[in-house]
């Protein structure tokens, strides 16, 4: 029985911020962010949307009326949590009117936890086939403003359905990981903004990717010949690229070309929302899959997913017959957003809700379907818009 993602969605906010006026904002060469970190446009996030409300929206593009009946595992994988006891998982499925008989959970290990949340919903399918599992890889990346994350925030969620048969990529059965207790990035209790040694966590990024691709590589005898392409988490897209530089690095040249063309269509939405954490690696799934014409039914994709503290896993699956049909279109809804000024931008970011017992939220100027209108007592208080 083959089971994987039988479909995906994304979704993030109607408003960005071009990168070439942050640089320029914060004194800084306009190639550092659009080509040395490889961003073109970055998600802002209004205090109207939190990952839930992200996580609700990606879901609700891709959920039929029977998807959701057949759903009884759903996963929220998340770093950017709302509450330190109750999962995000049991907000988004009341939002999106599932059963009650379902298990929901939320998972966390830095950017890597969806791909965690995915292999265990890959084993629930396999004793429960009739069932369905929603896994979503939901956050909001947050460094500080005038700090050296700032230009790889960023905001979004990727909603992936799990089931039997998929629509678009069947599972393989083996994968390789590696975990170490390293602090290459961190966010201690109480903090609303990350902790990072940048050029630390860039050079564990490429060690971990070495240890887990080898390792598959010895387990399946694979070689990168093998793959139609290679999906890296992206925190910044010029990371991901150079993981796939050192992948190919001893690929005879049309596989360099083959791979590194499908890795510009694979870091597309990536370039032009931000870092998503868990739901980075899933982003660039979704980007190839929407935006190359070169794949065909049959080919291999690889994965590799790492999560800063660090783990990592590489992973692969088999593309299937008609999976162009399972997508959406995400290119709609990155197009129609509205440009903010670096200023407007900043009082966004200041506006975020925090630790408050109650606030009123305005939500008028916000088109998604599910919005947070503010908290009473502490409760979050979420609405569906018409």
């Amino acid at each position: 029985m083959q089971i994987g993602i039988d479909k995906i969605g994304f979704y993030t906010s109607n408003l960005y911020v071009d990168m070439a006026e942050l640089a320029q904002a914060r004194n800084e060469e306009v190639g550092k962010y659009l080509v040395g970190i490889g961003q073109s446009k970055m998600a802002v996030i209004p205090p109207s949307q939190d990952i839930v409300t992200l996580a609700a929206n990606a879901a609700a593009r891709i959920l039929s009326p029977t998807d959701k009946e057949a759903i009884d595992l759903v996963i929220v994988a998340t770093e950017s949590g709302i509450d330190n006891s109750k999962a995000a998982a049991v907000y988004v499925a009341n939002l999106l009117g599932l059963s009650h008989q379902i298990r929901a959970v939320e998972m966390k290990e830095a950017c890597y936890a969806a791909t965690a949340a995915l292999q265990l919903a890959k084993g629930h399918i396999a004793l429960n086939p009739n069932k369905k599992a929603l896994i979503i890889g939901a956050d909001i990346a947050r460094y500080g403003l005038k700090t050296k994350g700032e230009p790889t925030q960023g905001g979004g969620a990727v909603a992936m359905l799990v089931a039997k048969d998929p629509q678009i990529l069947a599972l393989d059965a083996e994968a390789s990981y590696y975990s170490k207790d390293i602090m290459d990035f961190w966010r201690p209790l109480g903090h609303s903004e990350a902790m990072v040694d940048g050029k630390f966590s860039t050079n564990v990024y490429l060690d971990f990717f070495n240890q887990v691709f080898s390792a598959y590589s010895q387990k399946t005898k694979r070689t990168v010949e093998d793959f139609g392409a290679l999906l890296f988490h992206l925190p910044y897209t010029k990371q991901g690229l150079k993981g796939l530089r050192q992948a190919v690095a001893h690929a005879d040249e049309a596989t360099q070309a083959r791979l590194l063309a499908q890795f510009e269509f694979a870091r597309e939405y990536n370039r032009n929302v931000g870092n998503l954490y868990t739901g980075s690696l899933y982003l660039s799934l979704l980007s190839l899959l929407e935006n190359s014409q070169d794949l065909v039914a049959g080919q291999r994709l690889g994965l590799y997913s790492y999560g800063s503290g660090a783990q990592a896993e590489f992973f692969s699956g088999i593309l299937q017959p008609g999976f162009q049909d399972a997508l959406i279109g995400h290119q709609e809804l990155l197009a129609h957003r509205k440009q903010v000024s670096v200023a407007e931008y900043e009082q966004f970011y200041q506006s975020v809700l925090a630790n408050e017992a109650n606030r009123q939220l305005e939500v008028s100027a916000d088109p998604s379907q599910f919005v947070l209108a503010g908290v009473k007592d502490f409760k979050r208080q979420y609405q569906r818009q018409e």
